[in-house]
This record gives C-alpha cells, structure tokens and sequence, in this order.
C-alpha cells in the first residue's frame, strides 16, 4: 500500500494546510484507492502556526488580548502539556488591523504579552512564540509591558514572571533592530510608513535599544533576528531570554513531521505561491530539507520557480492551479477540485 505525507502550509486567503491535505488526498485516492495519506499541516512560523499546532493534537485556550490598535479581539494559544504555542500574527499581526488601515506609528505587540502571560498562568513552562506577520514597529515594548516591564523599565515584575520559563522564538530574518536593514526601514513600509515616519520609528527603536543597554548591561540592537517583527525579535532577545530558530524547522518539529516519515514513499508539501521567498525559510524549502531522502513534490496556486531552482531545493516536481485554471480568482475561490485533480497527477507520476 503506497503511504503519502502532506505537509503544506496554507493557501492564503484560499485554503488551510488541513484542507489542502484533504484535497489532495483525495485525489490521490481516485488513482490509488489503497493510498495511505498522512496530514501533517505547517506553517512558517507566521500565520497558520496556530492551526498547525492545533492540528497536531495542541488543545486551542480561547483567550481575549489587545489587538494592535488595543480594541479587544479573540484569539488563544495552543497548549499540549506544559507547552504554549502563541501566534503574534493571530493577534498583533496585519490581519487584525480594524478595517485593514495600517496603524505604523500607534500599533501595539501588547496582545502578544498578554497571550504569553495568560500561558504562563495557566502553567506553562516553554512558550513557542511564531512572530511573523506584525502589524506594529514597537521594538516589543507592548509584550514587555504586558508581562509586567514599566515604560522606565522597572524589569522586577516581568523578571518574576518569567522565571522557570522557556521561550523559543520562529523567527526566519536576521535583520539588526536600527539602521538601513532595521525593523523600521525594512518593514516599516509593509506597514503603512511613510518616509519620514520610518525615520522616527528608527528613532525610537534606536532611544529603546539604549534604555535596554543600560538596564541589562548588553546590547542586541544588532544580532541576527533583532529587527524581526518589527522589534519584538530584540525584546523577546534581550529581555525574554528567548532563544531564536528557524520557524519552520520549530513547527516540524512541533508536529512531529519527523516521526511520521518511516514507511512514506512520497511527501507533499505546498504553498499559496512558489517564488524566490519559497527558498529562504518558508515551508516548501523546509519540508522538502527534512524529508529525509524521501522524495518531495509540491502543490501550490501559482509556480514562478524553473524545475533547477526546484531541484535544488530538493522538490522534485511542482503542480500549480493555474497549470488547469489560468483565472487566478477562479483557483482562490474555488481551489479544492483543482487540487484533487492534482493529486490524480501527482498518484500517476510518483505513485505506484
């Protein structure tokens, strides 16, 4: 009996990783009726980390926390013993921005301390921290605030809370806090800044690392990672004691990717999209890393990699929607029997 893991990250605006393995697995089955498929969502560490985890087994704690502009908005973590899985993009990030308007000099990672600090009383002791996706440039200053640090940075109260805890930030940018590559004049722009408000974001940033500089006796502006999320990569660094890893290596790792690979003759893994990003830290490119000699194929909405820069990232083939139904807002919105058609391909090709 042929077995095949799907391990894809979400489409976007389309599709989640679950439903994307559904699809697909169904389509394996019209070919191979006797076809074993294994679901194992991912994500990146950005949008989609919650429901991966919850998919592998977490249980979901409904929590109600600051969005980024501080209007209330439900969300929760993921928790599986004593581990917390928090989504900043879930409840920080672009997609809870009210109305979609960008808010870059106001926005708030305050929800995101109030996630990690309702964790941590309900007794986790390791906080798995995904922070893609942030709608603020705030240099963390809303999570340390919600944890218990004072705008002066009194850190006596957050230094309590966090003592016995583990976190472990998926972070997959090594941008510095300041400067030319920095949160501000990086990112900022993603945001909703404007040349002059980049400028006073980096100010700020720059007023804030100096501050933590002082207090801890060590400065992080520049480490690898520090600008991420618009800053909360240095905060969660230099006064979290978090430890920072590639996102997608930490969710495989959550989901137990890896245990599910003995007796698997193929693996599937997709995106929305396949581009030079792909590469770089996304899903796809770590799948395909991890799979272990097993050999990788890909599903995705559209393909903008030539079959070399594929191969080189270790996917053997690529199926796109626009490769049946070149209506780009026909494959977003009606993606699920495209999919299925793909994987009657992807059977035939690799599955005997």
């Amino acid at each position: 009996m042929p077995r095949a893991i799907v391990a894809s990250d979400k489409f976007k605006g389309s599709l989640t990783s679950a439903e994307v393995a559904a699809a697909v697995g169904a389509g394996l089955r019209r070919v191979h009726p006797d076809t074993g498929v294994v679901s194992v969502p991912v994500a990146d560490g950005g949008d989609g980390t919650l429901a991966a985890a919850v998919a592998a087994g977490f249980h979901l704690v409904p929590v109600t926390a600051s969005g980024p502009t501080g209007e209330p908005v439900k969300t929760g973590f993921a928790r599986r013993d004593d581990v917390a899985v928090v989504e900043l993009a879930d409840v920080s990030g672009l997609v809870r921005l009210p109305g979609g308007v960008p808010a870059p000099m106001t926005a708030t990672s305050r929800g995101t301390g109030e996630l990690i600090a309702a964790a941590i009383d309900a007794g986790c002791t390791r906080v798995i921290l995904g922070i893609g996706g942030s709608a603020s440039t705030d240099g963390g200053v809303g999570i340390v605030n919600a944890l218990g640090g004072t705008d002066a940075l009194d850190l006596r109260a957050l230094r309590d809370r966090l003592a016995g805890i583990q976190v472990v930030v998926a972070c997959d940018v090594d941008n510095p806090l300041t400067g030319a590559t920095g949160a501000a004049a990086v990112y900022g722009p993603q945001k909703g800044a404007n040349p002059q408000q980049v400028k006073e974001l980096d100010a700020a940033l720059t007023r804030w690392a100096d501050l933590v500089a002082r207090e801890t006796g060590q400065d992080l502006r520049d480490a690898p990672g520090a600008g991420a999320a618009g800053g909360v990569g240095f905060a969660a660094l230099a006064l979290l004691g978090a430890e920072l890893r590639p996102g997608i290596e930490l969710v495989l790792e959550l989901v137990g990717f890896h245990d599910q690979l003995q007796g698997a003759d193929l693996v599937i893994t997709g995106e929305g999209a396949l581009d030079e990003q792909t590469l770089h830290g996304k899903a796809v490119a770590g799948v395909a890393a991890a799979a272990a000699g097993i050999p990788v194929v890909a599903v995705c909405g559209s393909n903008k990699l030539d079959p070399e820069r594929l191969r080189s990232a270790g996917v053997v083939a690529a199926y796109a929607l626009t490769d049946l139904e070149p209506d780009v807002r026909r494959c977003i919105a009606e993606p699920v029997p495209l999919l299925q058609r793909l994987g009657e391909r992807i059977a035939a090709d690799h599955l005997r």
